[in-house]
């Protein structure tokens, strides 16, 4: 099975998830009188609208490198990646919002229901599917070399921990009685929170590779590793990476002998080039510049 249709193929089993906790999150929310509950199936919700995006944006980017992107279509999963934290953004928004009323009328005198035991279970169930969802979806992500489907799974986890607040808030409002029937809007405010955490780390990553932003230290002192392991290959320089999608792009400048003839310097970079796909897979866009060891006028 292809990357693109393995990708859509996991997408869709979250959403096939997704739907489900919907419905039943949104029956728990308003059957058990629970604020908390019912944020959490709008988050659920903004999971399901995050899978299209994963699909839509995730054919777009297999497309083979044409005349308009000669580079390929790998930002386009980047794109998908943004789009998804800058959803869970609003969906935080519209929570903290709704807590936030919910607790002024609290303040104020209002007194707040306690939630029913449905909502109870509907926290509980959610904590597990999700967190199988993710699971499921960010190991897949990671072997299929991912950002959108990785970012999709964080959405699964996000669901799963605000879960946990939700349970906390719905279970205290429950057993400790009507005066703390406010942790039920507490942790609707927690879910808000933590869901802006999780959109920011996204955003950032996207952000990153978007504005060109190099590889990690990490990985580009591997690059070099690998290009100074040829014996007549010297000074490498000039290093840039950066991401393309699911891909690195490697450009640098290497010295080598300058009677060397022109046959083997390019023989030199090609095995350059193949060792750098080896280890970083085969799309990896590389460009070796060689450069003589002395000054033209010396030799």
């Amino acid at each position: 099975m292809d990357r693109e249709k393995e990708i859509t193929r996991v997408t869709l089993v979250g959403s096939v998830v997704n739907v489900v906790l919907t419905a039943f999150k949104f029956v728990a929310g308003i059957l058990g009188r629970s604020a908390a509950m019912t944020s959490d199936a709008i988050h659920s919700l903004s999971d399901l609208l995050t899978d299209a995006v994963v699909i839509i944006f995730v054919k777009i980017s297999g497309k083979p490198a044409d005349k308009k992107y000669e580079y390929g279509h790998g930002k386009f999963e980047t794109l998908a990646t943004a789009f998804i934290g800058v959803a869970l953004l609003i969906v935080a928004g519209g929570i903290l919002y709704q807590a936030g009323v919910a607790l002024f009328h609290f303040f104020g005198g209002q007194i707040i229901p306690k939630p029913g035991m449905i909502a109870l279970w509907a926290a509980l169930v959610s904590i597990i599917l999700k967190e199988g969802a993710y699971q499921y979806t960010v190991h897949k992500g990671r072997s299929l070399q991912s950002p959108a489907l990785e970012a999709n799974a964080w959405h699964h986890r996000s669901d799963a921990l605000s879960s946990i607040g939700t349970l906390i808030g719905i279970g205290g409002a429950i057993l400790l009685g009507d005066k703390w029937t406010i942790l039920d809007p507490l942790a609707s405010a927690v879910v808000g929170i933590f869901i802006i955490r999780t959109a920011w780390k996204l955003l950032s990553q996207s952000f990153g590779e978007l504005m060109e932003a190099s590889l990690p230290k990490e990985v580009e002192k591997e690059i070099l590793d690998i290009v100074t392991s040829f014996p007549d290959v010297a000074d490498p320089h000039n290093l840039k990476t950066r991401r393309i999608g699911n891909r690195y792009a490697i450009e640098m400048h290497i010295r080598m002998d300058g009677n060397t003839p022109l046959i083997d310097a390019h023989s030199r970079t090609h095995y350059i080039e193949k060792a750098l796909k080896e280890k970083f897979g085969e799309e990896t866009h590389v460009v070796v510049h060689v450069e003589p060891i002395k000054p033209f006028d010396e030799y």
